[in-house]
Order: C-alpha cells, then sequence, then structure tokens
C-alpha cells in the first residue's frame, strides 16, 4: 500500500516538471556543435511538408502538423512540457482527423474489417522523436512512464474510432505493435545515449577533481620543500641575532641594567623562536625520503652554479651562463631560490627539450636579479612522462614568495623560455672569487 501510494508522488515528480534542459551540444569543432539542433529542426519541416503534401485535403492537417513540430522543436529546452504537449496533439488528431492513416484487414476477426488508425505517418513520427529527445534528458525511469502514457493515449484513442473491437485485437495487430516497438526502442537508445552522456561527464568531473587535488598536493609538497630549504636561512640569522644580544653586553662599558635586560630578552626571543622553528621543520620533514646527508646539507648559494652548470654539461646538455651587471652578494632566500630556479628550469629543459642548447642570463640590477633561462627546439622527440612535473610550480612558489615576477611559454624559435625577477636590494660585494661567473660559456 505504501508503494502504491508513493506511484502518484513519484508520477508527478518525473512528468510533471517545467524543467530547463537544453539539448547538449555536440562535441567537435564549433560548426559542428550545433548539428544536432538543426538535424531537428530539418526533421520537422520535412514532417510537416510531407504531412501536408500528402493529405492535402484535410483542413486540420496543416494545424495539427505545425503544432507537432513545434513540440518536437520545443523538446529541445523543455522536454517534458513538449511531450505534454505532443501527446495532447495526437488526441485532438484522434478526435478531428478523419482520413485513416493505415488500414488493414485484420484476420483475427469473425470476418474481415478495417481498423482505422486516425494518424498520418508524419504525425507518428514527430511524436516519436519527441520521445526520443525527451530519452536524450529526462532518467529512464520517466522515459518509460512517458512511454507507457502515450501506448495508453494512443490505444485509447484507437478504440473509440473503432467501436466493438476491443484494446487486446488492436494491439495484436501489425502497425500498431510495429509503431510501439519503434518507439520503444528510439526510447531506448536515446536512454543509452544518455547514460554514456553522464558517464562521460562524470568522468570529466572526476578528472578536474583529481587534477585539482594534484595541483593542490603539489603546492603543499612545493611549499614544504622551500620552507624545509629556507630553515637553514632562518636559523643562521636567528642565530646570529641570538649571539649578538648576548655579547653586545660585554661590548660596552657599565651598561645599563635596562640595556642588559632589553638584550637579554632579545637573545630569549631568538632562542624560543629557533627551538619553535625546528620543532615546526621536525614536522615538515616527519615524511621527507631525504637521506639524513642530504637533510643537513647546506642550501645552495649562485656560488654553486658553476658546479650546477659541470654536472649539466656531463649529461650531455649544451649550456652557457653569462652575467650581466655587477655580481653581489645577495640576501640567502635570494640566492637560494634563484639557484633553485636555474636547477629546475635546466632540468625542465633536458627532460623535455633532448637535444636542446640552454643559454642562462643572471642580471643584477640595483633592486632586483633577473634570470633568463632560454633553450633552443629539441632535435628529437622527448620521452613520455608518466606522472606530471611540477617544476614550474615550485619557481613559481619561489617567485611569489619573495614578491618578484615570473614568466614561462615557448619562445619563437620553437624553443622555451623562463624569466624571473626576484627583488634583492644591493648588498655587499661577492666575497673572493664568488662573483666571477661572468660571460662563461
Amino acid at each position: 500500500m505504501k508503494a502504491l501510494r508513493a506511484v502518484p508522488r513519484v508520477l508527478r515528480a518525473d512528468l510533471l516538471t517545467w524543467a530547463y534542459d537544453p539539448l547538449p551540444a555536440m562535441a567537435g569543432p564549433r560548426w559542428l556543435a550545433r548539428f544536432p539542433h538543426v538535424l531537428v529542426v530539418g526533421f520537422a519541416f520535412f514532417a510537416v511538408a510531407g504531412a501536408i503534401g500528402s493529405l492535402r485535403s484535410d483542413p486540420w492537417i496543416t494545424l495539427l502538423a505545425l503544432a507537432q513540430a513545434g513540440a518536437l522543436v520545443a523538446a529541445m529546452s523543455r522536454p517534458m512540457p513538449a511531450w505534454w504537449a505532443s501527446t495532447a496533439v495526437m488526441a485532438v488528431a484522434a478526435m478531428v482527423l478523419e482520413h485513416p492513416a493505415a488500414s488493414w484487414d485484420d484476420p483475427g476477426l469473425a470476418a474481415p474489417g478495417v481498423i482505422s488508425i486516425p494518424w498520418p505517418v508524419h504525425l507518428i513520427a514527430l511524436q516519436t522523436g519527441v520521445l526520443f529527445l525527451v530519452a536524450l534528458r529526462v532518467r529512464p525511469r520517466a522515459v518509460g512512464q512517458a512511454l507507457a502514457i502515450s501506448v495508453l493515449t494512443g490505444l485509447t484513442c484507437v478504440v473509440l474510432i473503432n467501436p466493438g473491437i476491443g484494446p487486446g485485437r488492436i494491439a495484436l495487430t501489425p502497425p500498431f505493435y510495429v509503431t510501439v516497438a519503434v518507439a520503444g526502442a528510439l526510447a531506448g537508445v536515446g536512454s543509452m545515449i544518455r547514460g554514456e552522456r553522464m558517464a562521460r561527464e562524470r568522468l570529466f568531473t572526476q578528472e578536474e577533481i583529481t587534477a585539482g587535488e594534484r595541483a593542490r598536493r603539489t603546492v603543499l609538497e612545493e611549499r614544504g620543500r622551500i620552507a624545509r630549504e629556507l630553515h637553514d636561512v632562518v636559523a643562521h640569522h636567528m642565530s646570529l641575532i641570538s649571539i649578538q644580544a648576548q655579547v653586545a653586553p660585554h661590548l660596552v662599558k657599565d651598561p645599563p641594567d635596562e640595556l642588559r635586560e632589553n638584550l637579554a630578552a632579545i637573545r630569549q626571543s631568538a632562542v624560543e623562536a629557533l627551538t619553535e622553528l625546528r620543532r615546526v621543520l621536525g614536522v615538515l620533514r616527519s615524511e621527507d625520503a631525504m637521506a639524513d646527508e642530504a637533510r643537513h646539507a647546506p642550501q645552495p648559494t649562485l656560488e654553486r652554479l658553476s658546479e650546477l652548470a659541470a654536472t649539466a654539461r656531463s649529461a650531455g646538455l649544451v649550456l652557457a651562463i653569462e652575467t650581466a651587471g655587477e655580481p653581489r652578494r645577495l640576501p640567502p632566500g635570494v640566492e637560494l631560490s634563484a639557484f633553485r630556479i636555474i636547477q629546475e628550469a635546466l632540468s625542465n629543459a633536458m627532460r623535455h627539450a633532448p637535444g636542446a642548447a640552454v643559454r642562462v642570463l643572471l642580471g643584477y640590477r640595483p633592486d632586483a636579479l633577473t634570470i633568463r633561462v632560454v633553450n633552443t627546439a629539441p632535435d628529437r622527440p622527448a620521452p613520455s612522462s608518466p606522472e606530471p612535473g611540477h617544476g614550474l610550480l615550485g619557481m613559481r612558489e619561489r617567485t611569489v614568495m619573495l614578491g618578484g615576477e615570473l614568466v614561462a611559454g615557448p619562445a619563437p624559435d620553437g624553443g622555451y623560455e623562463v624569466r624571473a625577477t626576484l627583488p634583492a636590494a644591493a648588498g655587499e660585494p661577492p666575497a673572493g672569487n664568488a662573483g666571477k661567473m661572468g660571460n662563461t660559456a
């Protein structure tokens, strides 16, 4: 009983809806996207023309054919209202049309007789088209309900215009069950197409979610890596603050108590900050697979650029490094980020542009360091990579962290170019041979 009481509610939810559900565009070129819409309009036009041309003597044909064609066109945007309108047109046609669309001798009758079907084949084709468009957009349960109502409506109309012939007898006549079979087959095909489209959309949505999660995880991993690398830089400065705060009272003769207290507070704050920094770094490194030697190795600076170049050349990379401006010592964070950006750019060139020549240009400006890494077009296809890399993402994260800018994209000659600008205020000149990298090939 509970299930029976739920039937009206289900039918109302499935069939009595005015929801806007446009016919999906076709995948492919832009000129092909609206081909299904053009096909529907063309089918409606030729069906109307055929109905009018085949039965010129009936004044109702034009009006009913146009109404049914309008329902077919409306089904491209509002399928359920269009189906109701199409069903109503078929019911009206059964009452007003006198010309039989099909007649045949029924061998099941006691005597040969004629059963009248009050619809031209063009109207039946148009309603079948409406059912097909409905099946393309609504759930299969609603399609089955609409098909059942359409068949029952048609059977009722045929019984009413053929007195003395039961519905079972009519249902067994060939044109009737052939029509039902064709309508059911088209509705089934429409539901299958809809199911395939829904599956593709779900797959596409899942792929987007997966790609977003992968990008978010990559960003977090890269930021964790950057944080680990910058730990040594920050820890170095915090240690200096602590040591200087401890030594400063001894550099002043008879320092006042207020100065001692302030310096002691500064040193205590520096020690606490350094402790918290190491604790946070321990969390960041808890899942890091790097060896202990790599973890505790000093972070690279531009002084080690020659080592990086030698390693790249030993791997077969044709590399030239040029320097413009007066080299100087930069803030440790800038030097670390610059080294990593160049390292990532060279790795990307070796991975994605095999056989290409690479040129690295460092520009020392009064307020910034510019980095330009350009590679020529590869001389052979790059091997496929099973996993997407995140070198550019890491370069961008490092640049944004310092308030700089990064631009990467194809070069005019078919190669690739990475340009980064890292803010760096003027500082001390490099010690020893640290800055003697200019114009090296």
